[in-house]
């Protein structure tokens, strides 16, 4: 039997996931990032000393992929789950606390909805019936992808202020959009597992290391011990199909691809069985269109929405909260990320600000005086300390656009070329643009190519293969039934 090797394009959490199941499957793998580093979205930085994550990634207890990744990474204890879902809500008036119980669900949250101060209790009793509606709401009927959840929830009795004051604390962050533009499919994804489902489901973990650390360092040392070739600072410059079945793989590297070492140098060509391309919509347009994928070109309709985090040091403590959401401030969700970072006096926050059109080109001085005072106003004791660093951070496109219409945008792993498959967060998972998302699509893609290299083993590389044994890109991809990884993101 011949051994078959793929090149996975894309050293993000789903090329790290697909690059790990592939080698577990016994097939060579190549891993191109065009980076320095492996980890895509999830990585850090240093500044002054301390390590920076590049946004204020969480997930969810029922993030059970992404879970399993930390597990066969070995960095379980490097991330920190809730015994119980419990949220401080804070507002320049006050604060609230949404903490569920051990009920069963959807009635885990029956006492923090009735307790819940932001609402008044007319607003709580429809809350809780457009949750139950929320709950048998189907995310695959046929129409419901038009549709956006601002009119779905008003026609269900929610009013501007519930909107604001509740819906949105879960939905802006999970799905980076304004909650009343945001897909209802993909909203009812999130609600009915995270909140309406098992009553542990929404239990939030934290990394307690740098995101670097917890990805792209425990990654590297996996694939290193499982045989795989990572090269990083290299670019997939261009995929061809080669003349007797297989590909080229066409990369640039050092200067040419991204600062860092240099890997395969200027106009290598790597050959393949298989390709993961497992890389940003936009990037998989130009090389998957190149290499005769059809229907390419309509990814990019899906669009992007950008995050934008504001990073403040101070030189003491202004809050004991681990995390906290925030209504009527705008603050969003801001952590505590001083032990993360390596900060060893004072406080270290992070304020994540999903769905940041309005302040993606904002200026930073001025980013940081509106937020400055903002933490005052939910933190008094910030009044007292002195600000030792702040800066801004901005994820331009850091998801696809997840409005009315995406669902019917995403493609599935398999392509219109047997052998090129495709993993990432904004393909057709069921889940939205998340972490969890991420790790699906990985293990969805390298399922596709394992089934299919199998199909091709009894042939030798140049022979003719009958078309029934051509089976790679052609499974069906299904959309799994789950939840998003709730987090600002």
């Amino acid at each position: 039997m011949n051994t078959r090797n793929v090149v996975v394009i894309g050293g993000g959490l789903a090329g790290i996931t697909a690059a790990i199941s592939l080698r577990e499957a016994g097939i060579g793998v190549t891993l191109l990032e065009a980076r320095p580093w492996l980890g895509g979205a999830t990585c850090s930085f240093s500044r002054g000393g301390l390590m920076i994550d590049n946004g204020q990634h969480v997930f969810l207890r029922c993030c059970t992929a992404y879970r399993e990744l930390l597990a066969r990474l070995g960095v379980t204890g490097s991330a920190a789950v809730q015994d119980r879902f419990d949220v401080t809500v804070l507002s320049p008036g006050g604060r609230a606390r949404l903490h569920r119980s051990g009920l069963p669900g959807p009635l885990h949250f029956g006492r923090a909805l009735a307790g819940y101060k932001f609402l008044s209790v007319p607003e709580r009793l429809r809350v809780g019936r457009a949750a139950l509606a929320m709950r048998t709401l189907d995310p695959d009927k046929p129409g419901l992808d038009s549709q956006r959840l601002g009119d779905w929830l008003r026609a269900r009795g929610q009013n501007e202020h519930s909107r604001r004051n509740l819906w949105d604390l879960f939905i802006v962050s999970s799905l980076n959009i304004h909650g009343d533009d945001a897909s209802v499919p993909l909203s009812a994804t999130v609600l009915k597992t995270a909140l309406l489902g098992r009553n542990d489901a929404a239990d939030i973990g934290i990394p307690t290391v740098p995101l670097g650390e917890l990805h792209g360092q425990a990654a590297a040392g996996l694939l290193s011990r499982l045989g795989a070739e990572v090269r990083l600072a290299t670019k997939a410059a261009a995929i061809e199909r080669g003349p007797a079945g297989g590909f080229q793989i066409r990369v640039s590297s050092g200067r040419d691809a991204a600062d860092g070492p240099d890997g395969a140098g200027p106009g290598t060509t790597i050959s393949a069985d298989g390709v993961v391309l497992a890389v940003p919509p936009a990037q998989a347009v130009r090389l998957a269109g190149a290499a005769g994928v059809t229907g390419a070109a309509r990814w990019n309709d899906l669009g992007s929405s950008p995050i934008v985090n504001v990073h403040v040091v101070y030189d003491r403590r202004v809050t004991r909260l681990p995390f906290a959401a925030a209504v009527d401030s705008p603050v969003q969700w801001v952590f505590d990320k001083t032990r993360a970072s390596g900060l060893q006096a004072g406080q270290y926050l992070a304020i994540s600000l999903s769905a940041a059109d309005s302040y993606v080109d904002v200026p930073t001085a001025a980013l940081r005086e509106k937020f400055l005072r903002a933490l005052e106003e939910l933190f008094p004791a910030a009044r007292e300390a002195r600000v030792i660093d702040s800066f801004v951070t901005r994820e331009r496109r850091a998801t696809f656009r997840q409005a009315p219409g995406c669902v019917a945008l995403r493609p599935g792993a398999a392509t219109s070329v047997p052998g090129l498959v495709l993993a990432g967060a904004w393909t057709d998972t069921g889940w939205p643009d998340t972490m969890e998302g991420a790790v699906r699509s990985g293990h969805t893609a390298a399922e596709q190519l394992v089934q299919g290299l199998a199909g091709l083993a009894a042939y030798e590389p140049g022979e003719a293969v009958p078309a029934v044994a051509r089976p790679l890109g052609s499974v069906a991809t299904g959309s799994p039934a789950g939840s998003a990884a709730g987090s600002p993101s």
